[in-house]
């Protein structure tokens, strides 16, 4: 009989469930959820250091409080008594070009730019620095990965950064991603700190994951804070949230008659 579904995912029989051939019960208690992740996306099992900085890194944006559209839109849509499925899903859907989108691009340019230093012995990673760098500036683009709104210095860049060495998980992607900060700071004249998105990226990089999944590290790292906001929102706050009349500037014109036909 021919078939028409393939996956080398997983695999359902009766009264039996494979993860990428493991039986699922001896994942269960032996694995955390983050090192069974890096199994779904890798394809193998992690080793120690893999799965302590695949926790670490969910860890890290599990929420960014009001100041964040995803959770602001969620408050919104649970306000006006959506269940909570629709609601996350809604918070979700504004990830984009402004919103929890960065760590795939910069994933993306981090890994392409160690290929490139992997197929020319005359590189090194600051000269590959430099010329992502300097390829963004003659283009006018905004190297993605650097930078934050609220943060002179992202604190969870920081502590992401040092504990993927500890495990002795950073390589050259983590080394890269230093080396454009540094070259961002020399050829533009000011700091722009390597944020949450661009630290992640360089270390998914670092353990094997390609940059087509980098999204959905911010997705599964934020369904739980948008979960816990859709709680209090529907528990502490009034419902049919809504902007008040007088915060409305209207700038049409003023009120008139329809013409007469």
């Amino acid at each position: 009989m021919s078939t028409f579904w393939r996956t080398s995912i997983s695999k359902v029989e009766p009264s039996k469930i494979l993860i990428r051939g493991y039986r699922i019960e001896d994942l269960i208690g032996r694995y955390s959820f983050a090192e069974t992740v890096y199994l779904l996306f890798a394809g193998k099992l992690p080793t120690e250091g893999e799965g302590r900085i695949m926790d670490a890194m969910l860890t890290s944006c599990v929420d960014h409080s009001l100041a964040s559209p995803s959770t602001d839109v969620l408050r919104f849509v649970a306000a006006s008594g959506t269940t909570i499925q629709a609601a996350i899903a809604a918070g979700i859907l504004t990830f984009g070009k402004y919103h929890a989108a960065s760590i795939e691009p910069c994933a993306q340019m981090l890994q392409e730019g160690i290929t490139k230093l992997d197929h020319d012995p005359q590189l090194n990673i600051e000269k590959v620095a430099q010329q992502i760098v300097q390829e963004h500036r003659n283009d006018k683009k905004r190297i993605i990965g650097y930078g934050h709104a609220y943060h002179k210095e992202d604190p969870r860049t920081k502590k992401l950064l040092q504990f993927a060495k500890e495990l002795g998980v950073a390589k050259d992607h983590v080394a890269l991603a230093e080396a454009i900060e540094v070259e961002l700071e020399r050829q533009v004249g000011k700091k722009l700190i390597l944020n949450v998105d661009g630290s992640i990226a360089a270390i998914i990089s670092d353990i094997g994951i390609d940059w087509r999944l980098a999204t959905a590290f911010f997705i599964m790292s934020r369904i739980p804070g948008l979960a816990a906001h859709y709680f209090e929102q529907i528990t502490k706050e009034r419902p049919y949230k809504s902007i008040p009349l007088k915060e409305i500037s209207y700038e049409g014109p003023e009120e008139r008659d329809l013409p007469k036909k």
